[in-house]
């Protein structure tokens, strides 16, 4: 019970840190969003009037008064569930702007991240298995190859091959020309344009699993238990699964649940170069038009999340393995 109740305390330290470096951050970024959105409005070389400033401030609820008053002001807001009006998307509010992103991500990255963990300590469990084999060198190098190029170029690099030169696919956008809701044009439609996004995710993602995967397999299956195993005349599938690939999965279990905990975030490059109207590219906006009550709120909903997929891993680690919870922590 030490064990659960010392992780709770851990989760509950971290968010107020959190929650406060949230704040913060943002406020150091040097520039006002007001005057953003005034030059936007009278153009670029026109002279700023203070007065249309001060009338922008009013008008997009823009904090005033000294940081610990704003804090206070922040605090309460968040205990209320209030995050304030989108500067990007006025006169619409926060959580309406991130309701109408959310699914587009959940439906991306989440397929994405489940499909690259699933295929990934697969193919990882395998090469260990056949360690020194052709298989085993294909997959090891061809991940450290893949691991070394930055998404964004794989995802440009697709966008041209597929998108411009071969026209398999749409360049840009979630839909084009359906209507949304549930049906089938417009599920249609939306899984056409999610294709070229999904594989540039795929690639990126299922490395870090698949060398992850067979390199503590790898370890594992130099183990007393393994050796011992093999004594007993037990087959080597039921070694290769039941032993040395289960315990090789712990670690992953923890790297996955913060992976399904980050995805809240998107991805803001994959999903910027696409014009994928997910959380990725609402984030790019929000940091390139100093939007700080969106961008505030996508940081929290990134925190949060990894914060309590963490948490629920530390709680399934000290159910699956008893020695954890004896361990000083």
């Amino acid at each position: 019970m030490k064990y659960f109740l010392r992780r709770i305390a851990f989760f509950l330290a971290t968010l107020w840190a959190a929650v406060t470096l949230n704040f913060i951050i943002p406020r150091l970024e040097p520039g006002d969003p007001a005057e953003v959105m005034v030059r936007k409005l009278s153009g670029k070389d026109a002279q700023l009037d203070p007065a249309a400033v001060k009338a922008m401030r009013a008008m997009l609820g823009a904090p005033d008064g000294n940081l610990l008053r704003q804090y206070v002001r922040y605090l309460d807001a968040l205990a209320h569930g209030d995050f304030g009006l989108s500067y990007t998307y006025y006169p619409y509010g926060v959580t309406e702007v991130i309701g109408h992103a959310l699914p587009w991500t959940l439906a991306l990255v989440g397929t994405t991240q489940v499909l690259s963990f699933i295929i990934g300590i697969t193919l990882g469990a395998f090469a260990a298995w056949r360690r020194n084999s052709r298989f085993d060198s294909v997959v090891t190098l061809g991940s450290t190859f893949l691991g070394a190029l930055p998404a964004f170029w794989i995802a440009l690099l697709l966008l041209f091959a597929f998108g411009y030169t071969l026209g398999w696919f749409p360049t840009s956008g979630g839909y084009e020309d359906s209507i949304p809701g549930w049906n089938g044009a417009f599920i249609g439609d939306a899984v056409i344009h999610s294709i070229l996004p999904a594989v540039a995710l795929l690639v990126t993602t299922s490395v870090a699993w698949v060398l992850g995967m067979r390199n503590t397999m790898v370890l594992n299956l130099g183990a007393d238990y393994i050796r011992l195993a093999k004594a007993k005349g037990l087959a080597d599938r039921d070694v290769a699964l039941r032993y040395a690939a289960r315990n090789a999965l712990l670690p992953s279990v923890t790297g996955f649940a913060i992976a399904l905990g980050g995805l809240l975030g998107g991805s803001v490059l994959v999903e910027s170069i696409f014009d994928y109207p997910g959380m990725g590219r609402l984030m790019a906006e929000a940091i390139g038009n100093k939007d700080y009550p969106l961008l505030q709120t996508l940081l929290l909903f990134i925190v949060v999340g990894v914060l309590l997929a963490n948490l629920i891993a530390d709680m399934l680690y000290g159910v699956l393995d008893p020695r954890v919870r004896r361990t000083p922590a």
